[in-house]
């Protein structure tokens, strides 16, 4: 028995609300006996952490450590679809289904959502390596946000990958059940990447209102030019006198639009300006300058918590010797400098999960020289400005759906009654949407099989599914609810890529941790 799993339009990546269908093949190379065919679309967020404990303290007082493995597992999608059995096809009275030597073909389609559906799962142990680890839900680390994009970190220290993956399972406990495994988004070598679509972003103002500005401001002042020469300096060259030149003290700031969004394969809409605080007559001078992107990755898996710093430079000048044009104290470093130079592919957009979350900030570094009358003074004042931002995808929601979300209010959400005890749940399953016209009798190969002509069949509470127990669906959000009926995204798509991030491995303060 061998089983596939084949796309209908394999893209380059994907987003949410783009509808993934294909078809599982289930080759037979002889007649045999199957109890049910799933297919599951499940998104992972995994961190490995290793940190020092202290196991024991000797005589004269001093600790001796071990290293233990931490690893923290949260899905954050699982959808299941039910190829077999279904409405169309229901359940036999042995819950066996004979098929016939030969090549099946069963279609099935599904839609990414917008949010992640971490839900509780059980602690479990495993053991790596001889020692033992433990994974673990925690309910106040779950957070409902947009699913997030992919990742995958040197080591293996952190991970989020998406895949789909179809099971047959067999009725006798000692035959093996097949399963073909399609990743979707995950290891390097795997050219399936997904990007979140954007959060929708602030009305663009018009040309009568003046859009707020969020802005890094840092001041530098110029030593005071030497009046008098030791013993032992040189003679000075021929020049200006500037005995009585006043240094400049000067404010530099960089300024983005409020709130600070930065995009994916986009310029960033930066400027910098610096400012004349006194009444010096110098002439300024550009020198340096340095645009980087810093990514702050936080890495949870339990009591560990590390911090890793990655860097992309943007842009690296020196020795400019550029005169900044001054008009009533201000002047402003030209945008041409970075307004032709896009964000990097591989920089993905902020997200967090519940044990992994990316923020950003830039910071910019301009180094500035005075002078007078073309001469240039050898001292070099840099300033480094700091600044939050937000990366967006730049896959911008569609329209109707923003149109609808206008048009409608959130519903307040109902006050959550008092449990005061525990109750377990069966799982619930979205059904397939399309199967086949099997039946208990054997049928022919090759056959081809219809959609089903009914609404897709759910699993309802205390029913088992074939497979085991599994996390319920999270009910769907308030953008899901109005998402239903939105189409797939139809806008323009950019070109991302995935690859292994590194970083130090720097601790968060108070916590002790390193990678694994």
């Amino acid at each position: 028995m061998a089983v596939r799993i084949v796309l209908n339009d394999q893209r380059s990546w994907y987003t949410n609300l783009d509808v993934i269908s294909g078809k599982v093949i289930l080759s037979l190379p002889r007649r045999d006996t199957i109890t049910a065919i799933t297919v599951k679309l499940e998104g992972e967020s995994r961190t490995r952490l290793v940190g020092d404990v202290p196991i024991a303290i000797s005589a004269m007082g001093r600790r001796t450590h071990d290293e233990m493995v931490e690893t923290e597992f949260h899905k954050v999608l699982y959808k299941v679809l039910t190829l077999l059995p279904t409405k169309d096809v229901p359940p036999t009275t042995t819950g066996v289904y004979t098929i016939e030597a030969g090549v099946h073909e069963f279609p099935f389609q599904v839609k990414l959502p917008f949010n992640n559906s971490c839900v509780d799962a059980e602690s479990t142990y495993v053991t790596l390596a001889g020692r033992q680890v433990q994974t673990l839900g925690n309910r106040e680390r779950h957070v409902r946000k947009t699913l997030p994009p992919s990742l995958q970190m040197v080591h293996d220290q952190a991970i989020i990958r998406y895949y789909i993956k179809a099971t047959v399972q067999r009725p006798a406990f000692y035959k093996e059940n097949f399963r073909s495994l399609l990743r979707l988004i995950g290891h390097q070598e795997v050219s399936f990447p997904f990007f979140p679509i954007e959060p929708p972003r602030p009305p663009v103002p018009t040309p009568q209102q003046q859009r707020s500005e969020t802005y890094s401001r840092n001041a530098h002042v110029f030593a005071p030019i030497a009046k008098s020469r030791g013993l032992f300096e040189r003679k000075p060259v021929a020049g200006p006198d500037v005995s009585s030149l006043l240094p400049p003290n000067v404010c530099i700031d960089g300024r983005l639009p409020d709130p600070p969004i930065i995009t994916c394969n986009q310029p960033l809409p930066l400027k910098v300006m610096i400012t004349k605080l006194n009444e010096s007559s110098a002439a300024l001078y550009l020198q340096l300058l340095q645009i980087e992107l810093v990514a702050k990755t936080r890495l949870r898996a339990h009591h560990l918590l590390i911090d890793n710093l990655t860097s992309t430079v943007i842009i690296s000048k020196s020795n400019m010797q550029t005169r900044l044009l001054e008009s009533n104290k201000l002047m402003q470093i030209d945008q041409g400098h970075w307004s032709t130079i896009h964000l990097p592919n591989n920089v993905a957009p902020s997200f967090e999960t519940c044990n992994i979350s990316r923020s950003y900030e830039l910071r910019i570094k301009v180094g500035l020289q005075h002078g007078v009358d073309d001469h240039v003074f050898p001292e070099l004042g840099v300033v480094t400005l700091f600044m939050s931002v937000q990366v967006f995808s730049g896959i911008a929601p569609p329209q109707a759906l923003l149109q609808a979300m206008a048009s409608h209010s959130p519903p307040r959400k109902p006050p959550r009654p008092h449990v005061t005890s525990s109750v377990s749940s069966g799982p619930h399953v979205t059904s397939t949407a399309a199967t086949s016209n099997l039946s208990p009798h054997p049928f022919n190969a090759g056959a081809a099989i219809p959609f089903p002509s009914q609404a897709p069949q759910q699993f309802q509470t205390g029913q088992t599914h074939p497979e085991g127990p599994f996390p319920d669906e999270a009910p769907p959000s308030y953008e899901e609810a109005l998402a239903e009926g939105i189409a797939p995204v139809d806008g323009p798509r950019g070109v991302y890529s995935q690859g292994q991030e590194a970083g130090n491995g720097g601790n968060a303060p108070g916590e002790g941790g390193k990678a694994g």
